[in-house]
């Protein structure tokens, strides 16, 4: 495997994720995501096993339901690779899925919408005591797309990103919990690279798993996987990471082959020239197709997306395309345009302004009429 080396260790600690080890001079782990139904099971251990099979060390599934609970105990019997579990809105989840795991993520941005009594840091000593009970690895995962409510009205999200991964590290080391790594992700490769450095500067002892959300269609989510990879993993910050890319199910191991790409190219010393690059023009954020998808036609919105809108190429013009309710909010907030996708319809935004719910044959046209009209205003 390419990545059997790392680029120059950290001084983090090691810390055991089921086979494997991540931090200090452990080789860098890559992790993907199912894009089936959980309750799909012959179509979910397929997936996970084309993945595991082109070198995933971390295999995440999305359970949301009993249902998803009870799939996931029959997956977990028909495979050998490490699997990970997004706790979403539900912490409590994570005493159903603990027997069938090797790891679990929170993202604390999202602890606040279910038991709204119950205080943030209670919530993580429940998930601590779970974790600690059934031998789990747990990764404290702050995105931009949902950022924590409490940081997020009194602080930039850059600083809030921060202030939230640093108080939920010392929630974890109060309570002696050491077997944890970070997250700090944004669509924005250059956030990426400056949060994580800050991060690794303050706490040299935690892990990183590296992520650019939405990074959109190949050959961007390369592009920008690597404007954000490269310099990190040189560094030697990066102990996990994962390519995002929009891209079709039976196509999904892609993330795996392009990160094991990117890994030994930083490795052998070939680094990206970006010049040649335009990236001051228009940027088309979508997010990694996943099980969370509302309506897999998202994929192909997205493709049509970047056609439709090849006359504005050369405009400074952000457009978010996202796959459902769980970030789709927050990351169309932030961009100029946005569409996130319901089962039936799309939801058409301008900033954090909802212009209106069109159905997936209608939004294309539509999109292109409020471009023009945002290009003409501004």
């Amino acid at each position: 495997m390419t990545n059997a080396l790392r680029i120059k260790p950290r001084p983090t600690r090691k810390i055991k994720i089921g086979d494997h080890y991540i931090g200090a001079d452990e080789p860098i782990l890559i992790q993907s995501m199912c894009a089936t139904k959980t309750q799909d099971i012959d179509a979910t251990v397929q997936q996970v096993e084309q993945l595991y099979r082109a070198g995933a060390g971390l295999i995440r599934l999305a359970v949301d339901s009993k249902k998803d609970v009870e799939a996931l105990a029959q997956i977990r019997r028909q495979t050998k690779a490490n699997l990970v579990i997004d706790l979403q809105e539900n912490y409590q989840l994570i005493e159903d899925v603990a027997p069938y795991v090797q790891k679990v993520r929170y993202n604390p941005g999202h602890l606040y919408h279910t038991q709204t009594e119950v205080a943030v840091k209670d919530k993580v000593k429940f998930i601590v005591k779970i974790a600690r009970d059934f031998d789990l690895a747990l990764r404290i995962g702050v995105n931009f797309g949902s950022l924590d409510p409490n940081n997020k009205e009194k602080e930039n999200p850059w600083q809030s990103a921060l202030t939230t991964t640093y108080e939920h590290c010392d929630y974890m080391e109060g309570m002696g919990f050491e077997r944890y790594c970070i997250s700090l992700k944004s669509s924005d490769p250059q956030a990426v690279v400056t949060l994580n450095r800050e991060f690794a500067k303050n706490y040299l002892h935690v892990p990183v798993h590296l992520g650019v959300t939405e990074a959109g269609m190949l050959p961007d989510a390369e592009i920008k996987s690597r404007m954000a990879f490269e310099p990190l993993l040189t560094e030697g910050i990066g102990d996990t990471l994962r390519v995002s890319i929009t891209i079709a199910n039976e196509q999904k191991d892609q993330e795996v082959v392009v990160a094991e790409k990117i890994i030994a190219d930083v490795i052998a010393g070939r680094l990206t020239d970006f010049s040649k690059y335009n990236f001051a023009g228009l940027n088309v954020i979508s997010c990694p197709s996943c099980s969370r998808v509302e309506n897999h036609v998202f994929v192909k919105l997205a493709q049509e997306v970047r056609t439709a809108l090849s006359f504005a190429q050369n405009e400074k013009l952000t457009i978010a395309v996202m796959g459902c309710r769980v970030n789709g909010p927050g990351e169309t907030d932030h961009a100029d345009l946005g569409l996130w996708c319901a089962p039936k319809f799309v939801n058409l935004k301008r900033g954090s302004n909802l212009i209106g719910q069109f159905a997936y044959d209608e939004v294309i046209p539509k999109l292109v009429e409020e471009v023009k009209n945002f290009l003409r205003a501004t």
